[in-house]
């Protein structure tokens, strides 16, 4: 047999002045800043966004107490009255297209006031997802979906919500503004170098933001922790699982509470006691 050793295989802990922009955490820490929100905004919308709202990051929109909630990355609104929600996404979901969905339709029912029937008066809204990975294959740094008429060509919905994904791992540099293809590779690659070589101001200043944040003590203080609240989660996690095994096991009855014990690193007394607390519930 062979022992299960107890204790939780941890994944390397990656610095806080190392971390790359798509990085979850240190993009929110960035994003706190106004300029910051603005100078992102501009640069993926190819122009100047003159901000009114700066948006506190990690809002929770909720439509009712039963419904899943979700905690948008960034909410901001311009001086037209045009919302931004913009999320950054470095982990690979199938369920990406759908999600977006979700968070639009929230983002939409926090938009109108209790008694307004005039569903013009919804805003003009962006959702934008900054993406590690191409998501549609087609090997674009942006993909802008509007509503459209399978019937009438290009005819548009005009509702005024617009989807936009970005993809940092993009090849069509020919088709996109430069500074949003500099932006999208500085996203990946958060250094002092990769600023360095671009001619935008825009990614000059969200570096400089960037780096007062790596090398800010509360943030670090901040940083890790989270770190340590994961960690504990997924201790916690594991000891669960672990204990789950050993009810089947015990369940089973075809092994004694020492291999029980060996096979999932648990002591023999706590193997006992699940058997006792089996016991009471059946």
């Amino acid at each position: 047999m062979n022992k299960k050793q107890n204790h939780t295989t941890s994944t390397p802990v990656v610095p806080l002045k190392d971390l790359n922009l798509s990085a979850r955490f240190l993009f929110d820490e960035v994003m706190e800043d106004p300029q910051t929100q603005q100078d992102v905004l501009s640069i993926i919308l190819g122009r100047e966004i003159p901000l009114v709202k700066y948006g506190a990051t990690e809002k929770e929109l909720r439509l009712t107490p039963l419904a899943r909630s979700i905690r948008m990355d960034l909410f901001s609104i311009d001086e037209e009255q045009v919302v931004y929600n913009t999320e950054m996404q470095d982990k690979k979901r199938v369920d990406l297209a759908k999600r977006s969905r979700y968070y639009q339709a929230l983002m939409d029912t926090s938009l109108l006031e209790p008694g307004i029937t005039d569903y013009n008066d919804l805003n003009q809204t962006y959702l934008i997802i900054i993406m590690t990975f191409d998501f549609f294959g087609f090997n674009k740094y942006r993909y802008t979906f509007v509503p459209k008429c399978r019937e009438i060509g290009d005819y548009e919905l005009e509702d005024g919500a617009v989807r936009i994904f970005l993809n940092t791992k993009g090849t069509n540099d020919a088709e996109v503004p430069k500074e949003l293809v500099d932006f999208l590779h500085y996203v990946e690659n958060t250094t002092d170098a990769q600023a360095a070589g671009t001619d935008s101001e825009r990614i000059h200043r969200i570096h400089e933001r960037v780096r007062r944040v790596r090398f800010s003590e509360e943030v670090g203080v901040k940083y890790l922790r989270i770190l340590e609240e994961k960690n504990e989660e997924r201790e916690e996690g594991r000891e669960e699982a672990l204990r789950e095994s050993a009810k089947r096991m015990l369940r089973k009855g075809c092994l004694s509470h020492a291999e029980i014990a060996e096979y999932t690193g648990l002591t023999e007394t706590e193997v006992r006691e699940l058997e006792k607390e089996i016991l009471l519930n059946t």
